[in-house]
Parts: C-alpha cells; structure tokens; sequence
C-alpha cells in the first residue's frame, strides 16, 4: 500500500511540473510570436505536449485557439509546417548566423559548428510535410 501512494505522490508531482512547464512554454511562445528570431510556435507544441499530460481543459484551448490551433493540430498530426513557417524559420537561421559572425567574431570552427547546426535545423524544417497536403507521417 505505501508503494502505491508513493506512486500517486510521484504521479501528483509529474502532473504538476508538466503544468508549470506547460504554462513556461506558452509564456515564452508568446514572447517569440512579438520578438524577431525568436520561434513562438515551437513553445506552443511543447506546451500542448505539457497539458496533454496535465490539463486536458488547457490542451484543447490550445488546440482549438483561433490564431495557433491549426499549426498546432497540423503538427501533432502530420508533423506538418505551412510553407510560409518554413521560409520564415530558415530566413530567420540565416539572419541569426549573420548577426552571430559579425557580432562575435567567431573562430573558424566554432563558425562551422553554428553554421552546421543550423543547417541540420534547417534540413529538419524543410524535410516536414507542408501543412495541408495530407502527408501521413
């Protein structure tokens, strides 16, 4: 029996930290959808992920929200990103390398390892389904 309220006490306790990281994630999503290079986006599928496993009342107002629902319900489905996210997403890794080589003079490898990491990113980004052509991933 004590294994068993330790277990609902663990339990009680991932519900809560899955909360508050949830309420994190949507905190900073809103921050990125007003800041330049900062994605808002990515912060809201991981608070939907967060309230999927905390608050099913809070996962579906994300889900059904008029402005972020769509992208949101794409991606959980399909994996799917408009194109218009994408250019945005690869245009913005572009500018951010450019202001990180002119504003840290970097040494030449730590500049192929940023540079490299944000192709990988970019690579990611463009491989996904575009939103709307019924990919089944």
């Amino acid at each position: 029996m004590i294994f068993v309220l330790k277990g609902q006490a663990s339990g009680n306790l991932m519900r809560i930290a899955y909360f508050g990281l949830g309420w994190v994630m949507v905190a900073l999503g809103v921050i990125g959808l007003v800041m330049p290079l900062m994605p808002g986006t990515v912060f809201l599928i991981i608070a939907a992920a967060c309230f999927a496993r905390s608050s099913p009342r809070l996962e579906a107002w994300l889900l059904d929200h008029p402005r972020f629902g769509k992208s949101l319900r794409d991606w959980r489905t399909a994996g799917a990103i408009p194109r218009s996210a994408k250019a945005m997403a690869c245009a913005g890794m572009t500018v951010g390398f450019f202001v990180f080589w002119y504003s840290v003079d970097p040494s030449p490898p730590l500049a192929a390892i940023v540079g490299l990491s944000f192709l990988a990113c970019a690579a990611y980004v463009v491989s996904r389904p575009a939103a709307g052509e019924g990919s089944s991933v």
